[in-house]
Formats: C-alpha cells, structure tokens, sequence
C-alpha cells in the first residue's frame, strides 16, 4: 500500500479510520502536537479492539491507520488489530517516531512483528525529532525494516517549506533511498509543545484563507481519540479539547463501525463541510449570531453546532435539486483526485510530488 494511494484516500469520506492508541511517548520532541510524555494518560485497549472487530467485509474503512503518542509502545495491540482488520479486507498502517532506533541497536522482537503484521510503515523526522533520535538511526533502522513490511514511507516537517533543514533533510532522505521511499511533508503548527516555541506560526493551512468555498479534508477520515471518543475530525487537538457535539461521533466502546460511518455520512454539518467548508457554510446558512466564536477557519468550525437554524438550512439545500447535484459532482472529483490534491493542500505545497516517490516501483 503505496503512500499515495493512502493520501489519495484521505478525500474520500470514511474510506479510512485513525486510531490514536495511546498519548504516552519515551520522546519529548519540542514541535510534539500532542505534549505526549511517557507519563502521559493511557487508556483501555477494549474500546480499539471492539470498533476493529465490528469490521466486516460489506462494511470496513480501506485503511486502518495507527498513531499516538507512540503506537509501538502497545506492539500487541498494533499486530492484533493490523491483524483483524486485514480478516475484515483492510489495510492497516502504523506511524512512528523511532524510538527504538536510538542507538543503532536490534529491531526488538515485539516491535519486528507488530510491523510486520501492518501494510504501511511510517517514520517520522524533523529537526526536532533528530534532537532525539539521529537521522543516521533512523535510516538505518528503515533499511531493516523495509525488509519485513511491504512498503514505508517518511514523514517530514519543516519550520515553513523554504526552511534550509527540511531541504537538506529531503535531499539526504532522496539520496539514502534512491527515490524509493515517498514522503508526507509537512510545516510546524502552532499546537501543543508547538505553540509555546513558535506561538505565530499558522494553525491552519493557508489555502484556508477565506474567500468562497474551501471544504474541509479533516472531515474524512474519523479518528478514535485516545479514551475511545470518536472525533469526526482528525484535528485532534483542538476537536478532543472542545468536543463540539456535530464533531463527536460516538463511543468505540460501544459503537460499532457501520454505525459510526453511518453517521459520518449522513450528518448535515460534516457534508455541508466537506462540500463548503466552515466559513462558507456560516455565511450562507447562518441564522443567529456565532456562540463563542474564535474566528479563523477552525474556530469558526468548533461553534456551527450552536446555530439549530443552521443545521435546518442546510438540510434543506443538501436536499434540494442544486445541493444534491454539487454534492455528488464534488464526490466524483474527490475520488478521481491525485494524491498530491491532499498532500499539496494540507502539507507543503512545493514538495506535494514527494508523496508519489517509488510509485513506480510498487
């Protein structure tokens, strides 16, 4: 499973699930969004296992993609749920910060076969990551780990895309893979650790600058919180910290999966955006002054539930001939999009091709 194909996905509305199993983390990198420690809060297995079970082969997400914190610090439950999923058709993945690679030492076995169990491996880097564990290590624990998965891919971040280490660092990444390994690259967000080092960066992509529909990505995939909350956006900081009811989806404890995709697609609010976007919506369908709104793309979208006449309108239009007709036309487009739509949107633009590297080759 190519790196592309899982971006590509991305657009397309419950074709994949995020799993965040734990906060806990041995790294303290200074960009970390989530502030994860190894003291951080960790929570029941059961509710990850229980919404991986209810899987079936009519009804399962494409991917399963596995994230933390640092998901390898629970190895069983990344093997046994990359395991049920794949009994159910879907494919699973796993992204993690390399601890393990400190050092240079042995793949421990626990880890070698909970990666070995899922179809996607990937490792991310960054100059704050390198703090903790060196670009050396890392490579050379990807060269081994290529051997037992059958495809990985990079996850890199930069201060903003001309940054002079995120240019070396994909330079370096190229050269160590013969073009081979794809990469995800990414800006720095002022979230988490983030915002007390660089409290100006953006929090939001810039093609989210108002000014006509702009539809919301983050809206696609739903994503299990690390307390079995299931968030319909992956913008994990703010929606686990805010819990705005149109962006709770249920429980994995005791929601199964058609259910939860059920609701992703038919609830007003996530269709009006992922057709329109936060901002538009508000500014066609609007009916009472914004509750506490805190402006921008995001804080505008945290407060759409405080507005009931809102939701109506909506519905009304996503009913109508001409809203029925826009929304399966921006479905089509979404399914028929190159991967670099998603990775050129909410990652850095100039480097959106990196996601395709060795697609080719697989």
């Amino acid at each position: 499973m190519h790196l592309a194909e899982i971006v590509r996905l991305r657009l397309v509305p419950t074709a994949g699930l995020f799993l965040a199993l734990t906060r806990r983390c041995p790294l303290s990198c200074a960009h970390c969004s989530t502030e994860s420690l190894m003291t951080s809060e960790q929570y029941a297995e059961e509710p990850f296992r229980r919404i991986v079970a209810s899987f079936t082969a009519q009804c399962r997400p494409h991917v399963l993609y596995m994230s933390g914190g640092e998901p390898l610090l629970r190895a069983g439950l990344v093997r046994d749920l990359a395991e049920t999923a794949r009994a159910a058709g879907t494919r699973s993945g796993v992204v993690s910060g390399m601890y393990f690679a400190r050092g240079g030492g042995k793949l421990p076995a626990a880890l070698r076969r909970a990666i070995a169990a899922v179809d996607h491996f990937t490792a991310s880097l960054d100059e704050f990551h390198e703090r903790e564990v060196s670009r050396a290590d890392v490579f050379r624990a990807l060269h081994e780990i290529r051997q037992i998965v059958p495809a990985i891919s990079l996850q890199l971040t930069g201060r903003d895309p001309d940054d002079p280490y995120l240019a070396d660092l994909i330079a370096s990444a190229r050269r160590e893979f013969a073009d081979e390994v794809p990469m995800l690259v990414g800006v720095v967000n002022a979230v988490g650790r983030a915002k007390r080092h660089d409290p100006g960066t953006p929090t939001t992509p810039a093609s989210h600058a108002p000014g006509g529909p702009q539809p919301c990505l983050l809206t696609s995939w739903p994503l299990v919180h690390y307390d079995g909350t299931v968030l319909a956006c992956c913008n994990q900081e703010l929606v686990a910290r805010t819990r705005p009811a149109h962006l709770v989806l249920g429980d994995a404890a005791r929601d199964p999966w058609p259910v939860l995709r059920e609701r992703s697609l038919r609830r007003h609010l996530l269709r009006g955006l992922r057709l329109l976007g936060p901002i538009e919506l508000r500014a066609r369908f609007q009916t009472s002054p914004a509750d506490g709104a805190s402006g921008g793309y995001c804080g505008t979208c945290v407060t759409l539930g405080t507005d009931a006449g809102l939701d109506a309108a909506l519905d009304r239009y996503l009913t109508s001939a001409t809203g029925s007709a826009l929304e399966a036309a921006v479905q089509r487009m979404a399914e028929a999009s190159p991967a670099k739509a998603f990775s050129g949107r909410y990652g850095s633009a100039p480097h959106s091709e990196l996601v395709t590297l060795g697609l080719d080759r697989s």
